[in-house]
């Protein structure tokens, strides 16, 4: 029986999850196996050899993502892997690189720290700023503009269609890190993106038992001019693959499985988390005891238009509001029982953190370090009304 694979929920159940040929399973078997038999020297048997190359427990995978996102998806073991490669592929040391104001502090340390301890350089743009986008384009010439939207934890959205546009004027490639939204609510590729990022440990796998990373690109994407190519065609996908099997960054295959299986349900856990979501944050945006709200899904928030023309489907399930002191928004962190004080977001449970001196420590003392009154929260699949009532006893 033939399939019809254009809905979302059909393709990621179904594309890249042919049932079994030999034994029939429904669900295609996970391939532990670190080294292949060949039928002779040289001689592949579907063209499999050893894990750290190729393994079709992985392959299956990416092919459901690359499918979901609309290019050539390449899976890592950790999103900051993906992030590290890709960044490696598009530049060269003495390259310069620029990276919108509100990352991930683990992506701001790979670009201020480790990167540019390599000679390559850096600079940092309001992305929702046009004009300060293209005169830092125009001064820097960065081979790479690197955005987050909706970002981490500021939820701002940024224009990817006017920010590729840009960044094609100026010969640099638009890379956006899609995990908040998930290839479900927003498809940056097919707005004019040229790389997508993935920390697949989020939404994609959904239940805070994996830790991933990807890498989705255009499939006619070439290497930037004047970057020699390690393969014959420059093909970033292609060139993503060789770096990948010369360094060794190969996710296992169980925890390829886990994220093909997290892509099946993506959509229907996300639906949820952002319904929940929404209704959080309106509770947060009229509590006196909360000073601002950030939510997309919020008429008030200031990329909400952006956010409906860009995004569909919902918002996702990521808010962060500020209260009065740091004392406060450290004491709600700590004092919530159904939200779990810990980093990491997109899984079924509730987490809450303090950015401030969890997921974005490595951004104290910057210019652009977070508020030390901001709270962010990831919103599970709870009853929303027992969440609601968590945040209300924590707020006090």
């Amino acid at each position: 029986m033939s399939v019809d694979h254009s809905g979302f929920s059909t393709q990621a159940i179904h594309v890249g999850n042919e049932p079994d040929r030999i034994t029939g399973d429904i669900i295609p078997p996970v391939h532990i196996a670190s080294t292949f038999v060949m039928d002779g020297v040289g001689i592949l048997r579907a063209g499999y050899d050893y894990g750290r190359g190729t393994n079709p427990t992985r392959d299956a995978y990416q092919v459901t993502l690359g499918a979901l996102e609309g290019g050539e998806a390449v899976a890592f073991p950790a999103g900051l892997s993906a992030e590290d490669t890709l960044l490696r592929v598009l530049s060269r040391p003495g390259d310069h690189l620029t990276f919108s104001s509100d990352v991930y502090g683990g992506t701001y340390r790979l670009f201020t720290r480790i990167h540019a301890a390599e000679g390559r350089k850096w600079s940092e743009v309001d992305a929702g700023d046009l004009a300060a986008v293209e005169q830092d384009l125009a001064a820097n010439r960065p081979r790479v503009l690197w955005v987050e939207t909706p970002s981490n934890p500021l939820l701002d959205v940024y224009d990817i269609a006017a920010l590729a546009q840009l960044a094609h004027a100026y010969g640099a490639l638009l890379v956006v890190d899609n995990t908040f939204a998930s290839p479900y609510l927003q498809r940056p590729l097919a707005l004019g993106a040229d790389a997508v990022i993935h920390s697949t440990t989020k939404y994609i796998g959904g239940h805070s038992d994996l830790v991933g990373g990807a890498a989705i690109v255009a499939s006619d994407l070439v290497v930037p001019e004047g970057i020699e190519p390690w393969t014959d065609n420059g093909l970033v996908s292609e060139e993503l693959v060789l770096l990948q099997t010369a360094t060794g960054a190969i996710p296992s295959p169980e925890d390829s499985y886990k994220a093909a299986r997290g892509l099946k349900t993506l959509a229907v856990r996300v639906d949820r988390q952002s319904r929940s979501a929404l209704e959080i944050a309106q509770f947060l945006e009229v509590d006196p005891r909360v000073k601002t709200v950030n939510y997309p899904g919020l008429p008030s928030h200031r990329g909400h238009q952006l956010a409906l023309s860009q995004m569909s489907g919902g918002f996702g399930g990521v808010l962060s509001f500020t209260v009065a002191t740091p004392e406060d928004a450290i004491r709600v962190c700590e004092s919530t029982q159904t939200f779990s004080l810990a980093v990491s977001l997109g899984a079924v449970e509730s987490l809450i953190e303090y950015p401030a001196a969890m997921t974005h420590g490595t951004k104290e003392g910057s210019a652009t370090a977070v508020d030390p009154t901001l709270v962010r929260l990831s919103v599970g699949l709870e009853d929303v009304e027992d969440l609601i009532a968590d945040v209300d006893r924590a707020l006090g």
